[in-house]
Formats: C-alpha cells, sequence, structure tokens
C-alpha cells in the first residue's frame, strides 16, 4: 500500500530542495516530535547514492537507522529512494512560484498501523516546513 503526504512550504524550491537534501539541515528538522532528534545524517545525492539519518530520543531511551539508496534524481524537482528494507519512497518538488509544494508517496511497512505511519511522515513533513520558513 502506498500512503502520500504533501505540503507547502513557503520558499523557493532552491532553498526547500537545498534544506531538504543537506545533512547540516537534515539534522534540524528530521523527526516527528521535539522528543526526538537527528543527530547525524549523511547525504550523497545520486542515482546508487546513499541517505543515511540516525533518529533517537533525545533521552536516549530508543533509536534506530534510517537509510537508503537513491533510484533517481532529478535536481530541484525528484528524488526516489529504496528504503534498506526494501520499501520505495517517492518525493516531488513542485515549483509554485514563491512557494514550493513537496509531494511524498511511499510503500507502507507491516509493524505500525498506517494512520500512524501516515500520521509521523507527516509530522516530520511538517517539522520541515517550520524549520525551512523559520530560516
Amino acid at each position: 500500500m502506498k500512503l502520500t503526504i504533501e505540503a507547502t512550504i513557503n520558499a523557493n524550491r532552491k532553498k526547500v530542495w537545498d534544506f531538504y537534501t543537506k545533512p547540516e539541515h537534515i539534522t534540524q528538522w528530521n523527526f516527528a516530535i521535539d522528543s526526538w532528534q537527528c543527530p547525524r545524517a549523511e547525504n550523497d545525492l545520486r542515482v546508487d547514492g546513499k541517505y543515511f539519518a540516525r533518529m533517537e530520543a533525545k533521552d536516549g531511551s530508543f533509536g534506530f537507522d534510517f537509510g537508503g539508496v537513491y533510484n533517481e534524481v532529478i535536481d530541484q524537482q525528484k528524488i526516489v529512494y529504496t528504503i534498506d528494507d526494501g520499501r520505495q519512497v517517492a518525493v516531488e518538488f513542485k515549483d509554485l512560484g514563491t512557494a514550493t509544494k513537496i509531494i511524498t508517496t511511499f510503500d507502507a511497512e507491516t509493524q505500525n498501523p498506517i494512520e500512524m505511519q501516515q500520521q509521523g511522515w507527516q509530522a516530520i513533513l511538517n517539522n520541515f516546513k517550520k524549520y525551512v520558513e523559520g530560516n
């Protein structure tokens, strides 16, 4: 099952792309709630390049690595990657002039309820929007 989330960010597409793909920015927004963090990120943004992010609770009680390999990269337009568990994610960046719409479609996993997955991914994207618009 494929799930879709989206957000319109009040920033031009180049800024949105840079903040979405550069590790120094990824660590600032890549978590769903404030009690979590992304202390480390690596991004080799090219076909067959690898993405890695460490996501963990700030109190150290839980954490996990999230990573994948890029299948398609179209500068400032689209990213498609396969997560380490085999699921696929596609992220589109739509230029709206002074704003940019991000549409993310991802394969659901089987361990957590669909609604929880959708809400978690949306919360991270909302955190990204807040970070970009605040900087």
